[in-house]
C-alpha cells in the first residue's frame, strides 16, 4: 500500500527528530536535542520572515553549532526527496537561485509542509526523555 504524502512527511521527520536526538545527546559542545527542538519549533517563522535562501545560509553560517548543522541537513535531505533539488549546501542554493517562481514557491512550500511535521516529531521525541 502507498503511503501519502503526510505519511511520507512525518516519516521523513521522525527519522530526522529521532537521529538528533541520538547525535546530541552523545555530542560534547553545550548542544543538546532540547535546542535542535526549539530551533526547529521555530524555523517556520524565520522562514516566514526572511525567505527559505535566507534562512538555509543562516544556518550553513552556524555550521559549528550541531543543532543548525542537523536541521539544514535534514531540511535539504527531504527537499531532495520531494523537490530533487540537490542535498549540498552550495547547489542546493545554485538550484533556488536557477528556480523559475513557481518552481521556488513549491520548494517554499515543501519545506513549510515538513517543518510542520518535524516540530510535532520533535516535540513527541522530546518527550520521550521526560
Amino acid at each position: 500500500m502507498a503511503q501519502t504524502v503526510e505519511q511520507q512527511r512525518a516519516r521523513h521527520a521522525w527519522e530526522c527528530a529521532r537521529q538528533a536526538k541520538q547525535t546530541l545527546n552523545g555530542r560534547s559542545g553545550g548542544v543538546t536535542f532540547k535546542d535542535y527542538v526549539n530551533a526547529a519549533k521555530g524555523m517556520p517563522a524565520l522562514i516566514m520572515n526572511s525567505g527559505l535562501m535566507q534562512v538555509v545560509a543562516y544556518f550553513h553560517g552556524k555550521q559549528d553549532d550541531a543543532r543548525y548543522e542537523l536541521l539544514g541537513k535534514h531540511l535539504r535531505g527531504w527537499l531532495h526527496t520531494r523537490c530533487q533539488t540537490p542535498t549540498g549546501f552550495p547547489e542546493f542554493m545554485d538550484a533556488l537561485f536557477n528556480a523559475e517562481p513557481p518552481q521556488y514557491r513549491r520548494i517554499n512550500a515543501e519545506a513549510m509542509a515538513w517543518l510542520r511535521w518535524l516540530r510535532q516529531m520533535a516535540a513527541a521525541v522530546q518527550k520521550e526523555e521526560d
